[in-house]
Order: C-alpha cells, then sequence, then structure tokens
C-alpha cells in the first residue's frame, strides 16, 4: 500500500494550520490570534455597519498576517480597522487545508439544505454537527456564536442572511479561488475556469441558506436530542442498556474467570511486555533519570 505523505506545518503558525495541529500545539482548535480578532470585532459591531462586505486595504491585512505568524500567541488590534481585522478572519477560514464542517461532511450540509424538508433541518444538521471531529465541531461553535452575536447587533445592519453570503464561501471553500483552482473542494473539478454551472449555483443557495440557518439556530444546533439519544445504539439511555461494570469483565487473558482486578493487570502486563520488547509498533523516547519512556502510534 502507497504511504499517504503528511503535510509538513513546521513552518507554519496560524493560517494554513488544520485545527488538530492547533490542539496538539497550544491545546485550543483557534489560535489566540483568531480568538482576539473575533472579540476585536464582537467590542466594534455596535459602531461600524457592514463589517464584512466591505474590503481592506490588502497591504494592511498582509501585516496583521505576518503579526499572526509571529510570536507571541496574543495580538492585539487595537485601532486596526475593523475591515481588515475582518478580512483577516474571512482568509483564514479560506486558508484552512479543509472547511471547518470538513472535506467529507460538507457536502452532507449541503445536501441538508437542498433536499432535507426545512421542519427536519434543524435535527439533520445535529446529526451532522456529531459525526464532526471534536475540534472541528468546536470551532464551528466559536464561530457560530461570533457570528450570532454580530447579526444580533442591529446598528451593523450584517444580518444571519447577509453575514451567511459574505462568509459561505470562505467557510465552506465553495468558489473560493476559482481560477486558480486551488480551492480543496475544486481540484477534482473540471471547467473551473468557465462560469458557474447549475450545481455551483445550487451549492451557493444551499450553503448561504445553511449557515444562515446554523447562525440562527447555533445554540440548538450543539444540543444532542434526547430522541436521537434513544435511537443510538451505543446510547446506555434505553431502557435495558446498561454499562458493563468493572467485575462484569470476567475474563483474563487465558479466557479464564477472573475479577476485574486480575483483568487489568494481565492487561498492563501485556501492554508492558510488547513495550519492553519493542514489538507492535513501540518506540522508546528520551525520558527523565531512572524512567523509561515508550510509546505507540495508532
Amino acid at each position: 500500500m502507497k504511504r499517504s505523505k503528511v503535510p509538513d506545518y513546521r513552518d507554519k503558525q496560524v493560517f494554513g494550520v488544520p485545527p488538530i495541529i492547533n490542539v496538539q500545539m497550544s491545546g485550543q482548535p483557534l489560535p489566540q490570534g483568531i480568538q482576539q480578532a473575533m472579540r476585536y470585532l464582537r467590542s466594534q459591531c455596535l459602531e461600524k455597519v457592514d463589517i464584512f462586505p466591505k474590503s481592506g486595504v490588502k497591504s494592511r491585512i498582509q501585516t496583521l498576517r505576518k503579526l499572526n505568524e509571529n510570536p507571541p500567541d496574543h495580538v492585539s488590534y487595537q485601532g486596526q480597522s475593523v475591515y481588515e481585522v475582518a478580512d483577516l478572519l474571512k482568509q483564514y477560514f479560506r486558508d484552512l487545508p479543509e472547511p471547518v464542517l470538513t472535506t467529507k461532511l460538507t457536502d452532507t450540509f449541503l445536501q441538508i439544505y437542498q433536499c432535507v424538508p426545512k421542519d427536519m433541518r434543524l435535527q439533520a444538521a445535529q446529526a451532522a454537527v456529531i459525526l464532526l471531529p471534536d475540534e472541528n465541531r468546536e470551532v464551528l461553535q466559536t464561530l457560530l456564536y461570533f457570528l450570532s452575536d454580530i447579526a444580533s447587533a442591529e446598528e451593523n445592519q450584517m444580518t444571519a442572511g447577509n453575514l451567511a453570503v459574505c462568509l459561505a464561501p470562505s467557510i465552506l471553500h465553495l468558489n473560493v479561488s476559482k481560477k486558480e483552482g486551488t480551492s480543496p473542494r475544486l481540484i477534482h473539478r473540471k471547467g473551473a475556469g468557465g462560469k458557474p454551472d447549475h450545481k455551483d449555483l445550487s451549492e451557493n443557495m444551499a450553503a448561504s441558506q445553511g449557515l444562515s440557518h446554523m447562525i440562527v439556530e447555533c445554540k440548538k444546533l450543539f444540543q444532542f436530542p434526547h430522541g436521537m439519544m434513544l435511537q443510538s445504539r451505543n446510547s446506555y439511555v434505553a431502557a435495558d442498556a446498561q454499562p458493563l461494570p468493572l467485575y462484569g469483565l470476567g475474563l483474563n487473558m487465558k479466557g479464564n474467570p477472573v475479577d476485574y482486578r486480575a483483568y487489568l493487570e494481565d492487561n498492563i502486563q501485556a501492554v508492558l511486555r510488547e513495550a519492553i520488547a519493542k514489538s507492535k509498533g513501540w518506540h522508546s523516547a528520551p525520558s527523565p533519570e531512572n524512567t523509561e519512556l515508550t510509546y505507540k502510534k495508532e
């Protein structure tokens, strides 16, 4: 089997770095500079009109990008134009290696807002959100709550629908960089240099409607419906389903009946034997004095 090449993000700090790498580097899926940009725009949304539709100055946006890519993590936007900061935020989501909704699930979300009846869309979107990786779900929640706050400030004339029209292409990677053919969702498309076809237009409309709906319903979107819990095969909420207690584990590695303490001890000893023998993918790593550190990639 051909091994896929893993991207190297060592030369990047913010832009183009997926949420999972941010979690590994800082423990948070969103960089501090991007979180600070959201806080700054929240503080200014009552004073400025059309924050996202208006474009900023490219040279100033580039300066802000460099500011984010250099330490320290805490970036201040005090005194900066809100339009440049808003453009910076759009660029961040546009530059992600894949959409926040992930490449696998973006089409699912689009089809929800193309095919599912309106009265069932929230439940369908809730089910799709559950399938997202944890870090992507957290980024999506942070983003939608932020956009909901912007939309609730009537002074800036930005409704959920207006925000969705401005941001859906960047967030869902629809028509972004279509002329250059660099959008992850368009790499496999043919005729990228031509006019938008019917599918493009349909997707754009579904993306705008979907993002608008998720902004409006953001407080409900991340709730796990009780009915869905009951229908889940892995749920212990079902009437007769109970989690297996420790004493019910019952068998050791040889298949003999034992209590849970013996079962756990057998498993621990098996792991230690594997690690000491350096078999089955175990590797040694530098460790403090009088200790041995061994890890295994899953």
